[in-house]
């Protein structure tokens, strides 16, 4: 209901809501490795974001540069207790000044380690009250990942925020011609910063102590031209205290801190199994959900394995699993595929995962985001 509600608010009045809305509540294991690289004013505003373009080779830094003492990137031989010792220091220093910290948590490895970096840091300092862990609500977010959200954020210690975001009814995001995530990231970022403002005004800070913002991005991340949500997260400020970290390295030092989570693969939104030119709308994205359980209800996986279910133009559906599982994946489709024909889609096939397997441009060639099997899409 609350969702509904703050679909027909205007822009402009829909941050008083979020504030009476806060006021009220406070398997087989693959012999393969795990992937780890894996209103009207917010319109006005991606408008303006979507001039700013970068090139592959573009690196975007979400936050001044921390200044290192003889070491300008950590490596891969550093102990796990060192990166943690280094992730704390950089941390605090992002903190500093600040009043309230708001964490953009999804439940993934990324976030969850920012949540427990700065819970531990605001604690040795007795501030560990003014750290809020917010979880963005959708048709683009599973089930399965708000029920682990609310796991990892009980374990560090840290109440759970969940609050509905509004990118569905986003004529850009709704597109998905290769905008989607930049509208997105807006649209949370901007329910991001309603809660902060909320949490300053109710302490009493002044602007000169405001609150932070904090993201999960990682080194790894800001090599990825794909991202645009990396263009909203500049233009919110929002600090990164992975920045200097690979996913390889967030991991161990998440395992070394007693995540939950540390090894679980990656699970972005929804909408990224939509190809490019196919709509993201409720509709799909709830085909999308409910052909993922069924798949997990019927192959062996574990906490470890990449599986996406991609809906590509003519509502065909491409299953990826990790390569060890793609022979067992090909003779569950006689059983999948009344099951999926039934949500909707018009065939299933079955591919080897890759990360962001259909996040790239449709061919030119192809209407309406009609492309063909074998092209590189997220």
């Amino acid at each position: 209901p609350f969702h509904s509600r703050m679909k027909s608010i205007s822009h402009g009045n829909r941050r008083r809501v979020l504030w009476r809305f806060l006021n009220g509540r406070s398997a087989v294991r693959c012999s393969d490795p795990p992937a780890i690289g894996d209103g009207e004013g917010g319109r006005a505003m991606i408008h303006q974001q979507r001039k700013r373009r970068f090139s592959s080779s573009t690196t975007i830094q979400v936050t001044n540069s921390f200044a290192h003492s003889n070491q300008s990137e950590t490596d891969d031989e550093t102990s796990p207790s060192e990166l943690v010792d280094y992730l704390l220091n950089y941390t605090s220093s992002l903190m500093k000044a600040k009043s309230q910290h708001v964490v953009a948590f999804s439940g993934g490895v990324d976030s969850s380690l920012v949540l427990k970096l700065l819970h531990d840091s605001a604690e040795s300092s007795e501030k560990k009250d003014d750290v809020r862990a917010v979880l963005g609500i959708s048709p683009a977010v599973p089930q399965e990942q708000i029920d682990l959200a609310r796991r990892v954020a009980e374990n560090v210690g840290v109440d759970l925020t969940e609050i509905p975001t509004d990118e569905g009814g986003d004529d850009v995001y709704i597109a998905n011609a290769g905008e989607a995530c930049l509208a997105c990231k807006t649209h949370l970022y901007s329910t991001l910063k309603a809660v902060l403002d909320y949490h300053e005004a109710e302490h009493g800070n002044s602007s000169a102590t405001a609150g932070q913002l904090y993201n999960g991005t990682n080194k790894d991340d800001t090599a990825d031209p794909t991202r645009l949500g990396l263009i909203a997260a500049a233009n919110f400020s929002v600090a990164s205290p992975l920045e200097h970290m690979t996913k390889a390295q967030v991991r161990r030092a998440a395992q070394h801190l007693g995540l939950p989570n540390w090894n679980t693969a990656a699970s972005p939104c929804l909408r990224s199994r939509l190809a490019l030119g196919v709509e993201a709308t409720q509709s799909h994205l709830s085909m999308i959900e409910q052909a993922e359980r069924k798949v997990r209800a019927t192959l062996p996986l574990n906490e470890t394995s990449n599986m996406r279910v991609r809906m590509l133009a003519r509502q065909r559906a491409r299953v990826e699993v990790d390569l060890c599982m793609v022979p067992e994946a090909e003779r569950m489709v006689e059983e999948w595929s009344p099951h999926f024909q039934a949500l909707g889609f018009a065939s299933v096939q079955v591919s080897p995962f890759k990360s962001g397997s259909v996040a790239t441009k449709a061919d030119t060639s192809t209407v309406g985001g009609d492309v063909s099997d074998n092209e590189q899409a997220a």
